[in-house]
C-alpha cells in the first residue's frame, strides 16, 4: 500500500523541543491507498471495516477489511444513461443497514429517448443489489448538471441535491425540482428545502448546520450554509455577488480559481472538500472560514468521508476527464500520525 506524509500547511514553524503540536489541528498526516481498481467511484459509505462505494457504470464497489475489491451488480428498473457525468451517482446506506440491508441511490436513466434522474431505495441480497422502491423519478436533466448527492441527517432524514439540468432559470422556479436541495420524508414524499442552486454535489452537517458545495459557472465555486426556504441566487448571483433576498456563500473560490467541488465532510472541526478540477482535497477551517490545507497529487477527487477517526477520499481519474494511473481509481485514508 502506498503511503505519503504531509505536514499541515498551518504548521509553519516547527518547535524542536515540543513533543506534540500546541494546536490539536496541527499534526503530521499520513495518506495511504487502501483499495485500487475502482470504476469511476462516486459516493463513499463505511460500515465497521468495510466500504460500499457507488460506481457510475452501475455497480457498488465492496471494499473488504483487507482491501479486496468486489464490484457488486445492481439491478435498476430503468437503463442507466450514458450521457456525460451520468450513471449511478449518490448512494447512502440506511442507518439500520446492518439489519435491513437497505440503501438509497440516485441515478441518471433513459426512457423513451429522454434522460431523467431518479431517487430509489435498494436492497442488498447475496452480494448484489436490487431497486425495490421509487422515491422520486422523472427529474428532468441534460448531459450535465445532474447534482446527485444523497445524505442522511442525524435523524435519518434523506436529503438530495438536484442540478439545474443546464437550464439556469429552473433554479429559481419553485414549480421545478431542478437547481434545488430536496428533503424526502418517511412517506416517500419530498419538499424543496432550498433553491437557487446550479450544480450542488455535496452535503455535510456540523452540529445542526448544513453545508453544501456547488459548482460555479466559470470559477466562483461555492460552499453555502443551507437554511430551509432560502434562495441561493443562481443564476441571478454567484460567487461574491449579492442581492437582497438571496444568500451569498459562506466561502467562494472567486473568479480566479476553479475547484469543481463535489463531496464534502466535516472532520475535527474542519470542512474537507473533494475538488475535481482542483485535483485536491481542500480543507476549510470552520472557525475562520479560510483554506487551511490542500492535499494534492492524486488527481481528480470525487468524494470524502469521515468515520470520526480518519478521513477517506476517492479519486475520479477514470471518469474521462482525468489522467488515470495504473491503479486508478483508488480509495485513500488520511490519518494523523
Amino acid at each position: 500500500m502506498k503511503k505519503f506524509l504531509f505536514p499541515l500547511l498551518s504548521l509553519v514553524v516547527l518547535a524542536g523541543c515540543n513533543d506534540a503540536p500546541a494546536n490539536p489541528k496541527e499534526a503530521t498526516v499520513a495518506t495511504e491507498a487502501i483499495a485500487s481498481g475502482l470504476d469511476i467511484p462516486w459516493s463513499i459509505n463505511k460500515i465497521n471495516d468495510e466500504f460500499y462505494i457507488s460506481e457510475r457504470p452501475g455497480t457498488v464497489a465492496h471494499v473488504a477489511a483487507d482491501g479486496k475489491v468486489t464490484h457488486q451488480p445492481v439491478e435498476f428498473s430503468d437503463p442507466l444513461s450514458s450521457a456525460a457525468e451520468a450513471g449511478f451517482l449518490g448512494f447512502v446506506l440506511a442507518h439500520d443497514f446492518e439489519e435491513s440491508k437497505q440503501a438509497y441511490g440516485y441515478y441518471v436513466y433513459e426512457r423513451n429517448g429522454r434522460t431523467f434522474n431518479k431517487i430509489a431505495r435498494f436492497q442488498q441480497e447475496g452480494g448484489a443489489w436490487q431497486e425495490t422502491d421509487v422515491l422520486l423519478e422523472g427529474i428532468p436533466t441534460g448531459n450535465v448538471h445532474h447534482g446527485g448527492r444523497l445524505e442522511l441527517d442525524k435523524d435519518g432524514v434523506l436529503f438530495a441535491t438536484v442540478g439545474d439540468a443546464s437550464e439556469p432559470e429552473l433554479a429559481q422556479d419553485l414549480a421545478s425540482v431542478n437547481g434545488k436541495i430536496l428533503r424526502l420524508n418517511e412517506f416517500d414524499e419530498f419538499e424543496i428545502y432550498s433553491h437557487g442552486h446550479r450544480n450542488p454535489q455535496g452535503i455535510a452537517w456540523a452540529e445542526d448546520t448544513m453545508y453544501a458545495s456547488e459548482h460555479g459557472q466559470s470559477a466562483n465555486d461555492e460552499i453555502n450554509i443551507i437554511e430551509e426556504g432560502n434562495n441561493y441566487g443562481w443564476p441571478t448571483i454567484e460567487g461574491n455577488a449579492s442581492k437582497e433576498g438571496m444568500e451569498s456563500p459562506y466561502y467562494t473560490t472567486g473568479s480566479d480559481e476553479t475547484w469543481a467541488p463535489s463531496g464534502i465532510a466535516i472532520h475535527d472541526g474542519m470542512l474537507y472538500v473533494a475538488a475535481l478540477r482542483g485535483t485536491a482535497v481542500k480543507v476549510i477551517d470552520l472557525e475562520t472560514g479560510d483554506v487551511a490545507d490542500s492535499y494534492e497529487g492524486f488527481g481528480r477527487v470525487r468524494d470524502v468521508f469521515s468515520d470520526g477517526e480518519d478521513l477517506y477520499f476517492v479519486t475520479n481519474n477514470t471518469d474521462g476527464r482525468g489522467t488515470p494511473n495504473e491503479n486508478d481509481d483508488q480509495l485513500y485514508r488520511l490519518s494523523k500520525e
